[in-house]
């Protein structure tokens, strides 16, 4: 079982590091589409990692929250987030400034949305075309959730079941308005010019503190509810 757990720790790494790719190509895409052709020229239109990495948001933290539960130690409630290199944008490109800044922001959470429901799909064809579907959904939900205690499932089916975790995570995590996440980006675009500048003073390490204790609070309000609907759905069919 301890050999299960490893796996699905590598699935869950492997599967975070492809979903912040996707996020922050999402984010230069639309800000190309939009005008600004900064990350276009930068490569960062791109699922290649390696021009989205973070040292501590794309590796060194999610590595300690992946595979820290194997070595005895429980990091942000379990809960798998992380953060990719900020897409650089200069809004003087766009030709209207606030809106296309916010669709280039949000550009990035739907992002996760759509591999949400990619995943779904996917799992909701399995529970419905193929032979025990349901018996197999049900099986990657318990290999997801009880690694090491379940066996390890249907190898699709489990990527699907991580994916969705993930993503909604990291579809949630994004939209709070916490420096430098993209929910503090179209707040901040809300603010009147004096509150923007005190926004901008926010410090980074204080943002760090804040996305640990604040965000692990908030997803679990928000995370639980979303997931029970979904598998409720997938499983009641």
């Amino acid at each position: 079982m301890q050999s299960a757990a490893f796996l699905i720790a590598v699935f869950k790494f492997v599967l975070l590091l492809f979903s912040l790719s996707f996020h922050e190509c999402a984010h230069a895409w639309m800000a190309s589409r939009l005008g600004d052709q900064t990350a276009r020229m930068q490569g960062r239109v791109t699922l290649n990692p390696a021009y989205h990495v973070d040292p501590i948001g794309t590796l060194l933290f999610p590595a300690i929250v992946i595979f820290g539960p194997l070595f005895g130690i429980n990091l942000f409630g379990g809960f798998l987030i992380g953060w990719a290199k900020p897409t650089p944008v200069i809004t003087r490109n766009f030709r209207k400034i606030v809106r296309d800044d916010n669709l280039t922001t949000l550009a990035g959470p739907v992002s996760n949305l759509i591999l949400v429901a990619v995943s779904f799909a996917i799992l909701l064809v399995t529970a419905i075309a193929v032979p025990d579907g349901r018996m197999i959904v049900r099986g990657s939900l318990e290999a997801a959730f009880n690694p090491g205690a379940a066996p390890f499932g249907h190898p699709v089916a489990v990527l699907c079941t991580l994916a969705i975790l993930i993503n909604l995570s990291l579809f949630f995590f994004n939209l709070l308005p916490i420096p430098p996440l993209d929910g503090s980006r179209v707040v901040r675009n809300l603010l009147p010019y004096g509150a923007v500048q005190q926004y901008d003073r926010i410090n980074m390490w204080l943002s760090y503190l804040l996305m640990i204790t604040v965000g692990s609070f908030l997803l679990r309000l928000l995370l639980f509810p979303s997931l029970t609907v979904i598998f409720s759905v997938l499983l009641g069919i």
